[in-house]
């Protein structure tokens, strides 16, 4: 049986370059802080299960950074093109159920990854919809199944998920739980008034 894959996305979490949209309404400072965060706490969470983690990063020169990442994480960079290249690249890397999640997801667990998997028993792909009409979370039960799924994707819109299922739409879907990520300063506040983590 092959192994299922966690396909972390992430970028190095550098002051003046960390998640620029929440910097511009929260500052620098605390974009950076909420990055860190939210970063080792998903590793933390996914670090154990029937699964093979590999923290994605981007730009790819920066896997041999090892001061900017967590200790013994698994890494490789995510390759050219915009963001649905690289999560297609990621997907097609796999003969088996692989899953894409972005770092900036504060109430990600392991419990809604495994049901994400689960639901690839009887779907070709999978999406965790965003109330902001993205998603923070794409599977795929091959590799294969991910070709062209991503081409034309209006990434940062209202649209995301809309452009995706429209280029999906002979493939059996399934739907894991609704999310948010956190990329504007409201998307923030609402984050900081109900999280444990924020309060660590």
């Amino acid at each position: 049986m092959i192994r299922p894959t966690i396909f972390v996305f992430a970028k190095p979490a550098r002051r003046g370059r960390a998640k620029t949209r929440l910097a511009r309404g929260i500052g620098d400072a605390a974009a950076l802080a909420f990055q860190r965060a939210c970063l080792a706490a998903t590793l933390r969470k996914l670090a154990r299960g029937p699964w093979r983690l590999v923290l994605c990063v981007t730009p790819d020169a920066s896997v041999r950074s090892a001061h900017l990442w967590p200790l013994h994480t698994r890494r490789k960079g995510q390759g050219w093109g915009d963001l649905g290249t690289r999560m297609e690249r990621a997907l097609l890397s796999r003969r088996g159920p692989a899953i894409v999640v972005g770092s900036d997801i504060p109430d990600l667990s392991a419990a809604l990854v495994r049901d994400a998997f689960k639901r690839l028993g009887a779907a070709d792909l999978v999406f965790g919809p965003s109330r902001d009409g993205g998603y923070w979370l794409v599977g795929s039960r091959h590799g294969g199944l991910a070709m062209g799924a991503f081409k034309n994707a209006r990434w940062s819109s209202a649209h995301a998920l809309a452009d995706t299922l429209a280029n999906v739409k002979h493939r059996r879907v399934a739907f894991a739980a609704t999310l948010d990520d956190v990329d504007e300063a409201a998307d923030y506040a609402r984050w900081i008034r109900r999280s444990p983590l924020a309060s660590s």
